[in-house]
């Protein structure tokens, strides 16, 4: 059994940085860096979707200089890399509210999501400004009943598929308030690694654990 669909909590980069004694931003890089690494290994490794966490509702309450480093660093990797990975057949998604996010990076994430559309090769989804409790009440306050399958059409990617895995790493182990509708039935896999030291290997060993299970989703 092999996982289609994989969600990352890319967690670690601050303490990455705290132990070299670099700016937190730095730490911020090297884990983008690291995400495009790792999106490369997944289209080898037969992977569909890849959804990372990048940036969190919560993350607005740390500090002015730091949100506004990971804002203008985001908005500068979505101008320097969208091309390239357009040219690689990568499909982009943000997932999460607009709120709150400046306009002048809305237009950048718009951008990128129009000229990757029809890519096929791999869909990476990118968790940001996005909170998963906030995703469920933004569907709620548009549903007006059908079931689940009504419902999860109203969540910020309906076109997206429930992840099999989900990986957390820097050897925390929670959800943090991640995809809480679409891991309803995930695996969970917990890596010790700090989000930019998580290499290829890392990333097998983790394939490698989910293929050793066993999934019934509440059967026998």
């Amino acid at each position: 059994m092999s996982a289609r669909y994989v969600a990352i909590i890319t967690d670690g980069n601050g303490r990455w940085a705290q132990q070299r004694g670099l700016p937190v931003l730095a730490g911020h890089q090297a884990g983008a860096d690291t995400v495009k690494a790792r999106l490369r290994d997944a289209v080898d490794l037969g992977i569909e979707e890849l959804t990372v966490y990048s940036f969190s509702t919560e993350n607005w309450s740390r500090s002015p200089e730091e949100v506004a480093g990971l804002m203008g660093m985001f908005g500068q990797r979505i101008d320097d890399e969208t091309p390239e990975l357009h040219e690689e057949g990568v499909r982009m998604r943000f997932i999460g509210t607009r709120e709150g996010v400046s306009p002048e990076l809305v237009e950048k994430m718009d951008w990128a999501e129009a000229l990757t559309a029809q890519n096929t090769r791999i869909t990476l989804f990118v968790a940001f400004n996005y909170g998963g409790r906030q995703e469920i009440l933004d569907a709620a306050a548009r549903y007006d009943g059908g079931g689940e399958e009504a419902f999860a059409k109203l969540l910020y990617a309906p076109e997206m598929h429930d992840p099999d895995l989900v990986i957390r790493t820097s050897g925390e182990e929670r959800l943090s308030n991640y995809l809480l509708w679409q891991a309803a039935y995930s695996e969970l896999v917990f890596a010790d690694e700090l989000w930019p030291d998580f290499d290829r290997a890392a990333f097998e060993t983790c394939l490698e654990e989910f293929a050793a299970r066993e999934r019934r989703f509440g059967g026998r």
